[in-house]
């Protein structure tokens, strides 16, 4: 028996169907067990394609797509998942990461009904999927409703009437039938005038009526509209009328015949789908629909009258803070309280008509002024008419200070800050999509710089954002394009004057030049590129350790940095394995070396690859060693091999006393635990002699060689090393105090 579900409705009868879509083989087992436990019944795919083949002949109810895939992404499956017959209106969840705001506003723009956070948050993802599924039915129940009411007209008119141009009297120049008569709340014998009728008409649309019945008689024309009416009980209904003309032998109008029909089911469900349309289901405010259609007409009267308008994106800052602690429900109030007061920041119209602009005179655009919500913890607000930057300035700065008032959500007290990009009309762009976009940068220049401020758009800001988009996009293309080369750094063994391995670090051949690691390392860890650049990596240096075996004997480890996140691949173990193995060179010829601070961030997750990496006889390095807060207790459980000392305690050494005694520490901590100890950062003989006399043999740094191609390397050894030429040979001699860590970072001279 299926399991009772608090989202699920008591009415449904089936099992609702969910294709879920994740590249993730593990996360999709997992979803997918936990979704069938709450009552949905699942098919899953791996991939887009696989998506998109099982939608060419079967409709789910649902869609659950994972935003980043490899190949066909969530994106671009969801554009293709519109396109195909009968998927149009299928509700599409897209599942998105917690800071990556961007995707969330690609997904809605690809057509997803709503986003959600990728967790295992089971509860919330199938509450939210039961949310989705009930606005679907609600939505489908209200498009048929409005089908049925049309054909009913068509096939059965509600009632008749005849009407004709007559002096003997009101009621002598109207007759209606019975059904007629029902429509307006009267007995099927009782006799009503035309004059009884119109005062039924409120005293407001009145006037507009009559003006158009005057307009139909003068030209003889067809009347076809919609009356507002107020019953004899009070009752309020909208009347559709339709009559034609009648004529005598001579040509000229008699009168009129027609039918009445009481359309307010069809008008209430109207504007129901068109809330839905425009109109966010959570806040009541404009949705990114209504919004761009506003923008769109306060556009064109700004390009008709000369006149300037400003678009406000308002971002609200660390948001998901409240959705972490406090639960979901407590982020939707918040979100609800922060639309009611953006709202009172300007002079928001709710319902706007398109035929009224032109019937409201000049100033019509006025009305359009609105806030609303972009979707998320994104807002805009479209102000149609502002004379100078500094009119939208002070409606951003009312939204700070509304907003620095405390808020209550789930019984507790926070706050919410927002950050608010300005674009303004022709300066700043000549349609809707540049002045949004030119507002997002400005935004996200704020968000740069500290939060909680707003900022006009500038063609400065526009460039470093098209720099950073450039840069991200040619990191794209980078591994096919093969761009990306391994330079290596030797480590050396100063006592014995030799290599006793190296470190492989990531460089980018763009464009003939060199871009510096910090210009796209972190760009690649924002991204997510950094785990395939990691992969690539390890691929490389083990290629290269073969190479270098057969030319010069090499036998010990190449070291590749790894990012944390890759860790948390199943089949990492398996990858690192294939890539020895297919250039058939030992496992131990390959040292993954990770950061302090990224190993304690995801400790838990690291501990099981790291296990299984060591029994297979990959060493694990931990490089940065010292400079993370974190316990030391990890260092007695985990498999290590190797810590590497930071190049900011070398620094110093022989300077400060302080930098001596961290290193004095270090390496007796790991004398202790018999582990390998590595300076790097040595620079100068001063900071050589100081670590050797410390007891720290193996050491990496301009002093013997910056990080080089490989065959320069091999040609630093033959020309330098082998030859004992270069100046710093010879200078770490006496007593060996280093020697359980020289025992352990043993290697050979080549050659």
């Amino acid at each position: 028996m299926t399991p009772a579900h608090p989202y699920a409705d008591a009415g449904l009868q089936v099992q609702p169907e969910v294709l879920l879509v994740d590249d993730d083989e593990v996360n999709l087992l997992l979803t997918e067990l936990a979704l069938r436990e709450r009552g949905f019944r699942i098919a899953g795919a791996s991939s887009g394609e696989q998506a998109l083949a099982l939608l060419r002949d079967w409709t789910p109810d649902i869609v659950v797509l994972d935003a980043l895939m490899p190949g066909m992404d969530g994106f671009d499956t969801c554009r293709a998942l519109r396109r195909l017959p009968g998927h149009e209106n299928v509700p599409v969840l897209m599942l998105t990461g917690l800071d990556d705001d961007a995707s969330i506003t690609r997904a809605y723009q690809a057509g997803a009904t709503d986003f959600f956070v990728k967790a295992t948050q089971w509860g919330l993802l199938a509450g939210r999927l039961h949310y989705l599924l009930r606005a679907s039915r609600t939505r489908i129940e209200l498009e048929r409703s409005k089908f049925k009411l049309a054909r009913a007209q068509d096939l059965a008119r509600m009632g008749s009437f005849d009407w004709w141009r007559s002096e003997r009297g009101d009621a002598a120049g109207l007759v209606m039938s019975p059904e007629a008569l029902r429509v307006f709340g009267y007995g099927p014998h009782e006799a009503v005038g035309l004059r009884t009728l119109l005062r039924m008409v409120p005293h407001d649309d009145r006037r507009g009526f009559l003006r158009l019945l005057h307009e139909a008689l003068r030209h003889a024309s067809v009347v076809a509209t919609d009356v507002p009416i107020v019953l004899l009980d009070g009752r309020q209904r909208i009347i559709h009328v339709e009559a034609e003309p009648e004529f005598n032998e001579h040509g000229h109008g008699v009168g009129y015949a027609g039918i009445v029909q009481d359309v307010t089911d069809r008008r209430v469900a109207e504007d129901k789908i068109r809330q839905l349309a425009n109109f966010d289901a959570l806040t009541g405010l404009p949705n990114r629909r209504q919004l761009i259609w506003r923008a769109e007409r306060a556009l064109e009267q700004a390009r008709r009258m000369g006149h300037q308008f400003a678009l406000l994106l308002i971002d609200l800052d660390r948001f998901k803070i409240i959705n972490d602690t406090l639960g979901h429900g407590a982020g939707d109030e918040a979100l609800v309280e922060v639309g009611r007061r953006l709202r009172a920041c300007v002079r928001h119209s709710e319902q706007v008509m398109e035929g009224a602009l032109e019937a409201a005179g000049v100033r019509s655009h006025r009305s359009l002024e609105a806030v609303g919500r972009l979707g998320g913890d994104e807002f805009v607000a479209l102000l149609p008419e502002v004379a100078a930057e500094e009119d939208a300035e002070r409606v951003a700065q009312r939204v700070l200070e509304t907003l620095r008032e405390p808020i209550f959500v789930g019984g507790q007290e926070c706050f919410v800050t927002a950050s608010v990009g300005v674009a303004l009309y022709p300066r700043d762009g000549a349609s809707v999509v540049d002045l949004l976009r030119n507002s997002d940068v400005a935004m996200y220049s704020v968000k740069v710089q500290g939060k909680n401020s707003s900022a006009i758009y500038s063609p400065q800001l526009a460039g470093r954002g098209r720099e950073k988009l450039e840069l991200e996009t040619a990191l794209h293309k980078a591994i096919e394009r093969d761009e990306l080369v391994l330079h290596y750094q030797p480590k050396i063994d100063v006592r014995a004057a030799r290599m006793v391995g190296a470190e492989a670090l990531m460089r980018w051949q763009r464009g003939g030049r060199l871009v510096p690691p910090g210009d796209f390392i972190p760009l690649a860890e924002d991204t997510g590129l950094i785990v395939p650049l990691s992969e690539w990596a390890l691929r490389e240096a083990a290629k290269q350790a073969r190479v270098w075996q057969q030319a010069f004997g090499f036998a010990e480890s190449i070291a590749v940095n790894l990012p944390s996140r890759l860790f948390e691949r199943s089949d990492l173990v398996e990858h690192i394995h294939q890539c020895v193995t297919a250039v058939t060179v030992p496992h131990r010829m390959i040292q993954l070396e990770i950061t302090e601070d990224n190993l304690m961030k995801d400790l838990q997750n690291v501990i099981p690859s790291l296990h299984r990496l060591n029994e297979i006889g990959v060493e694990i390095s931990i490089d940065d060693f010292g400079t993370g807060y974190s316990s030391l207790a990890y260092l007695t459980t985990l498999p290590i091999s190797e810590l590497k000392v930071d190049r900011s305690f070398v620094r110093d050494l022989g300077v400060t006393p302080q930098s001596s005694a961290v290193v004095t520490a270090i390496i007796a901590l790991a004398r202790s635990l018999g582990l390998r100890v590595v300076a790097e950062g040595v620079e100068t003989l001063r900071q050589m002699e100081v670590l050797h006399r410390l007891g720290c043999g193996v050491m990496q740094g301009f002093l013997f060689s910056r990080a080089v191609p490989a065959d320069d390397l091999q040609r630093w050894l033959e020309s330098t090393v082998l030859p004992r030429k270069a100046p710093w040979i010879g200078r770490a001699s006496g007593s060996d105090p280093g020697t359980d860590a020289h025992r352990a970072a043993g290697g050979r001279q080549y050659r």
